[in-house]
């Protein structure tokens, strides 16, 4: 019987042996180099000299590394709640009964089909000043005067809540899809008792469906925190980090400061600070979701 297992055990280490080859030399090993590379001073050419700790130090003592994480941090309080909101709110629409609801399901989730490129360049054309849409429809409704203009790209508050607005309109789709999936897991059966108990629409969503979706709700939460701290590319093309670097997240810090500044040794210590930021948030998470777990 152990010789079986055993036998078992090494033929499916056989089946794995390929994946875990491809694994190591394209994952596990370049994360080795990277972690070796914080203690140079390492170019787009080559590795210049041993520096030690002195990447560290200089990144703790770096105001442009804490500033970049903070704007990272204002993005991920900006749209991690919105984003929860947003989803619920539009798989509640997309669940009722009605005739236009495949409609409704095809145009919340179209958005996400788009890639980042292309959704910020809309973005770029929908908040430009002077004839870009939000200011013609502003204008349209008089919420705006006729000879003023919002300019939603150069200006920090601004800038905030169209990157805010257009990540939501991109990435909601996908979230919408798990939110309505898990209220289609509801059984019907709940709702008509609670109905024929007298409950309404706002008791059944609070009482009922709420606490179904609090799984899926934890989940989309940790992953919505980690893709909002790892955002780059529609900030890179709609704002470009500004107005003067006030919307620069760390990734972008990060890719400045290798590829533009030459300095890698330097953009792998900030990546592995960000590595583990992303690793601290995950376990608490993880702690806080157990725990509730335990004492449920």
């Amino acid at each position: 019987m152990k010789m079986s297992k055993l036998r078992a055990d090494a033929q499916a280490l056989l089946f794995l042996l390929p994946f875990l080859a491809v694994y190591g030399l394209f994952t596990i090993w370049p994360m080795i180099k990277g972690v070796e590379m914080t203690f140079y001073k390492w170019t787009l050419i080559k590795k210049m000299k041993y520096v030690g700790w002195d990447n560290y130090q200089r990144m703790f003592n770096d105001p442009e590394v804490w500033a970049a994480i903070w704007h990272s941090t204002i993005f991920v309080i900006l749209t991690t709640p919105t984003m929860i909101v947003l989803a619920i709110s539009l798989a509640l629409i997309a669940n009722r009964q009605s005739r236009l609801q495949k409609l409704y399901r095809s145009v919340f989730f179209l958005p996400s089909v788009l890639s980042v490129a292309v959704a910020s360049y809309l973005g770029l054309f929908v908040f430009q000043p002077y004839n870009g849409f939000v200011n013609s429809l502003l204008h349209l409704l008089q919420l705006l005067p006729a000879n003023s203009e919002l300019f939603w790209l150069t200006e920090e508050n601004l800038s905030w809540i169209a990157l805010t607005l257009i990540t939501l309109w991109w990435t909601v789709g996908f979230n919408f899809i798990l939110y309505l999936s898990a209220m289609q897991d509801i059984p019907d059966e709940v709702k008509e008792a609670a109905r024929l108990d007298g409950a309404t629409d706002w008791v059944l969503f609070w009482k009922i469906t709420l606490p179904h979706l609090s799984p899926i709700t934890k989940t989309i939460t940790m992953l919505q925190i980690i893709s909002s701290f790892k955002v780059f590319l529609q900030i890179y093309i709609i704002t470009g980090g500004g107005p003067l670097d006030k919307t620069r997240p760390i990734i972008q810090l990060i890719y400045q400061t290798g590829f533009r500044k030459n300095d890698l040794g330097y953009a792998a210590t900030m990546s592995y600070m960000l590595f583990v930021i992303l690793l601290v948030l995950s376990a608490l998470q993880y702690w806080i979701n157990n725990r509730k777990g335990a004492n449920a």
